[in-house]
């Protein structure tokens, strides 16, 4: 199992030094990936009444892709994960693009995980239909991956059309690995269906291992091997004494996750180097 870190990106704060610092050290302490999450725009609960959303305008977010194309000069091993990048409020191309340059600049690093994402206020800002993001994204998936291997593309569907077009550089990756995150039963088939693996989310009231089963399931009805199809696991640090991380992190092994990263936000860390610090307690505790 590849044990990862999470970015913490709302309380790393702005500063490039202070960011090189904390990736470099992530890899020298020879953890596997460095996971980013991704918002684009943050709702302002004073304009937005009885506001549940889990993050606000207060919160900061590192855009993934350009945090990525960054890190990719300054580390060499590290694979670059993100966790999930919202794509059905962005334009596919572009994000074929992007995610393309990353991969050119790592070396062949990167790992690109998708959504739909839960905030429709992003949706409008950015001009897309939070309605429809569903269905949407498998077709984006699609695009992506036609976009990735081949020097020319010509697509027709129900929502992009390409004509004898592509992108150059193309990425090391032919294609990138496409990760799915979510929890609901349509999200699992997709992965089932599509995905090269799924991020869980929130820990179902049946428990994982039903969940797991029946994922496995709509992969073997496409047809496809479910060793195939990786699972990464997540815990955080918060309200767990370092027993409990190597309990976690056991648990997802005997679950058969293939990946697991480690979340040390909203922990009562109070600055960055306390995040290094706790990644070195992390490394020991797993075994990394």
């Amino acid at each position: 199992m590849r044990i990862g870190i999470v970015f913490p990106q709302t309380e790393i704060g702005a500063d490039p030094i202070v960011i090189r610092d904390y990736a470099q050290a992530a890899e020298d302490l020879g953890f596997a990936h460095l996971l980013a999450y991704d918002h684009v725009l943050g709702a302002d609960p004073g304009g937005h009444p009885g506001w549940q959303g889990a993050y606000t305008s207060a919160h900061m977010f590192h855009e993934p892709l350009v945090l990525c194309g960054y890190l990719a000069g300054l580390t060499r091993r590290i694979e670059l994960t993100t966790g999930v990048i919202i794509l059905p409020q962005r334009q596919t191309v572009l994000v074929a693009k992007q995610a393309a340059e990353v991969d050119v600049l790592s070396s062949g690093r990167l790992r690109l995980g998708v959504g739909v994402g839960w905030n429709p206020v992003e949706f409008a800002g950015l001009g897309e239909s939070f309605h429809n993001r569903g269905r949407r994204i498998a077709e984006q998936v699609a695009v992506l991956r036609a976009l990735w291997t081949s020097p020319a593309v010509t697509f027709s569907g129900r929502y992009h059309r390409i004509t004898a077009a592509g992108i150059n550089p193309l990425p090391v990756q032919r294609p990138i690995p496409i990760w799915m995150g979510g929890h609901a039963e349509p999200v699992l088939r997709r992965i089932g269906a599509i995905g090269d693996g799924w991020f869980p989310l929130r820990r179902p009231p049946e428990g994982w291992d039903a969940v797991l089963e029946r994922l496995r399931g709509y992969v073997r009805e496409a047809g496809r091997d479910p060793s195939a199809v990786g699972v990464e696991g997540r815990f955080s640090i918060a309200r767990r004494s370092p027993e409990g991380w190597a309990r976690a992190a056991d648990e997802w092994r005997r679950l058969g996750a293939t990946h697991l990263h480690v979340v040390t936000m909203d922990a009562g860390l109070q600055s960055p180097a306390e995040h290094i610090a706790v990644l070195r307690q992390i490394k020991e505790a797993l075994g990394v």
